[in-house]
């Protein structure tokens, strides 16, 4: 049995060049164990183990369809401890089972296409449910905006540059459990995680927004089943609108209730204006 070390939980690249040397050995997937270092591990001590050191690449490198190596890269950000033996078992069956490519229903294709689609809802779920708090800054300087957030999965890094691009004229950071990342205006700089404490607190432009979203809900359109399929239950504790939410759908439907238990009204009659000769 191999044992391979990453060096981190989004080590694509490094689980790239151990697989295609894996491969080009003929090292069965039941052969080898995929872990990372400083992550929680079977085996004693293993979290403290170094890294392994990535082999010389092979003459003859296995050729697959680029849409796996995009599969690889988004899979590689799941959260599941089995996801690099998963994938190193597809590459090891698209070579040997050329098939495989065309069977959607195959159960390993099948697990890490649904990996994806977690990855994929947990970024956009980052970029719509990020709210940022000024933090003062003691130089005089613009103000860093601080944002805490809980990832499902490890999407930090992948998700980092569409707010470099959104807020590129803003110092900011996004703290998350498991790492953090900063924007100085010109480079992001990733770190490692924090705690929920290290975020600011509510101010007085928060209080604005919430005003203004109070003013411009719509309890006409409101539609709470479609609103928590979209905006889970679970991200709402760090949402300042959330706490509307509960208070503003009950007036909407008290205010619904009134209108429909109110007797009906007859439309005002018309009166046609009289012709010029």
């Amino acid at each position: 049995m191999r044992t391979i070390v990453l060096p981190g939980p989004t080590a694509v690249d490094a689980f790239r060049d151990h697989a295609r040397g894996l491969l080009a050995a003929g090292v069965a997937p039941e052969s080898v164990e995929w872990q990372v270092a400083g992550s929680a591990a079977p085996e004693l001590f293993a979290a403290q183990a170094e890294p392994t050191a990535v082999p010389p690449a092979p003459v003859d490198a296995a050729r697959v369809p680029a849409a796996f190596v995009t599969l690889c890269r988004t899979v590689a950000l799941h959260r599941d401890p089995g996801r690099f033996a998963l994938l190193y078992r597809l590459l090891w069956r698209l070579v040997h089972e050329p098939a495989l490519r065309h069977d959607p229903l195959d159960p390993d294709r099948d697990a890490a296409e649904s990996m994806a689609r977690a990855v994929r809802r947990d970024a956009h779920k980052m970029k719509a449910f990020v709210r940022f708090r000024p933090l003062p800054d003691a130089d005089g300087r613009e103000p860093l905006h601080i944002a805490w957030f809980e990832p499902d999965h490890h999407i930090v890094e992948a998700v980092a540059p569409f707010f470099a691009r959104r807020f590129a004229a803003m110092r900011w950071a996004i703290l998350t459990p498991g790492a953090s990342v900063r924007w100085d205006g010109a480079q992001l700089r990733f770190g490692p995680g924090a705690a929920r404490e290290d975020a600011p607190g509510p101010d007085a432009g928060e209080a604005l927004w919430l005003t203004y979203y109070a003013s411009i809900f719509n309890p006409a359109r409101l539609k709470l089943d479609a609103m928590r399929k979209e905006m889970p239950r679970r991200y709402w504790h760090n949402l300042p609108e959330a706490a509307l939410i509960d208070p503003l759908a009950a007036g909407a439907m008290e205010r619904t209730g009134r209108m429909v238990d109110s007797a009906p009204t007859q439309p005002l009659r018309r009166i046609a204006g009289r012709q010029r000769d």
